[in-house]
């Protein structure tokens, strides 16, 4: 089987010798090129022919957003962004989702080397994935493709939803309400996904909670984005804040976010428990929140995303009462999380993305 050819492009010889090293560990990968800024890159690319490409947000002569956007409209390829955990670095990174890279890794500000090679595996991960996404199709739907990421100094152990939320069953008889709760889960990919969903929901929707992987310093940043993006009211959400219609509540990285039942109100908690499946926030130990404390009030959706988190979580909504579906694999980055939730009978509903608001609307 052939080795995945990537080359990597930044201006730092530190982070290219660390990251070749780090990449060329994996025997699934080979760093074939390295480049110093998007000139060298360019004719690297024309003579190697990569799979994949790692690039710099910051570099000289041409920043990575203009190259990106140039490589996108006339040589598309998969590309993982190096980016910064910075206010700067969170807006340039989705700015550079927004135009077609498949995911980002997280480069320290101090002590590089180090810290690249305490995300070895994920780095590694991230580029394999990248090397399955066909880009002709980011291209033609105008770059719908994002990332995220769960940051960890070593590879925590795959616990289940237990180690936060015990199971139980829901309650048989729940108070009555009116208000519906809608759930939302993605990782790789999910990002963009998540906007697409709610620029097409009108400013009177059911509340939405979300949880998507994504790295603690992206967090805040994000649900601004989206706050500009969308009719609703997008929050990072914060411990014991009501969950109300018109408003959307994103799990902050590095916490879960629980929705809880006080009287006829809903809540969110944030829970500081261990990763779960190697997540945090993980989507397994969220629907299992609303499986328990909303039930047939509930909408869950698995939208795009690497693994298996939030498969189990859904069906635990669906067997609570609560109507589920996911995102099919055409329109999906990584039809992992919703191929898995698919696979287990979590739901029997797979739509295509741009039609996935409107499913939410027709059954709220």
């Amino acid at each position: 089987m052939s080795k995945i050819k990537v080359i990597i492009i930044d201006d730092s010889a530190l982070v290219r010798q660390v990251m070749t090293e780090v990449l060329n560990s994996d025997k699934a990968i080979e760093v074939v090129g390295t480049a110093q800024d998007p000139y060298d890159a360019r004719e690297k690319i024309k003579k190697l022919k990569p799979d994949v490409l790692t690039l710099d947000i910051e570099m000289p002569k041409m920043d990575g957003i203009t190259f990106l956007a140039n490589l996108m409209r006339l040589h598309p390829l998969p590309v993982v962004m190096v980016s910064t955990l910075t206010q700067h670095g969170a807006d340039v990174t989705f700015e550079a989702l927004e135009l077609g890279a498949i995911d980002f890794v997280s480069k320290p500000t101090i002590n590089v080397a180090e810290g690249l090679g305490e995300y070895s595996e994920e780095i590694c991960d991230k580029v394999k994935i990248a090397a399955t996404v066909n880009v002709t199709n980011i291209s033609d739907r105008h770059a719908r493709r994002a990332a995220s990421s769960s940051r960890a100094k070593s590879v925590p152990p795959k616990l289940s939803a237990d180690a936060v939320i015990q199971k139980r069953q829901a309650p048989k008889t729940t108070l009555k309400t009116t208000d519906k709760i809608i759930a939302l889960g993605a990782s790789t990919g999910g990002t963009e996904a998540i906007k697409e969903v709610l620029i097409r929901m009108p400013a009177n929707s059911p509340g939405i909670v979300i949880c998507q992987h994504i790295p603690e310093a992206f967090s805040k940043p994000f649900a601004l984005r989206m706050d500009k993006n969308a009719a609703m009211t997008v929050h990072e959400a914060v411990d014991g804040q009501q969950i109300l219609p018109g408003h959307v509540y994103i799990a902050p990285g590095n916490r879960h976010l629980i929705v809880e039942r006080s009287g006829a109100r809903y809540i969110c908690r944030l829970n500081d428990g261990p990763p779960v499946n190697r997540h945090k926030p993980s989507v397994d130990v969220m629907f299992r929140s609303v499986a328990q404390n909303v039930g047939p009030n509930a909408i869950g959706v698995i939208l795009t995303g690497m693994g298996t988190d939030g498969a189990a979580g859904l069906k635990e909504m669906l067997e609570s009462g609560a109507n589920t579906f996911v995102q099919d694999e055409k329109s999906s980055v990584v039809w992992g999380m919703p191929g898995e939730a698919f696979k287990i009978g979590a739901t029997k509903d797979q739509y295509p993305l741009e039609t996935i608001a409107n499913e939410l609307l027709k059954r709220s």
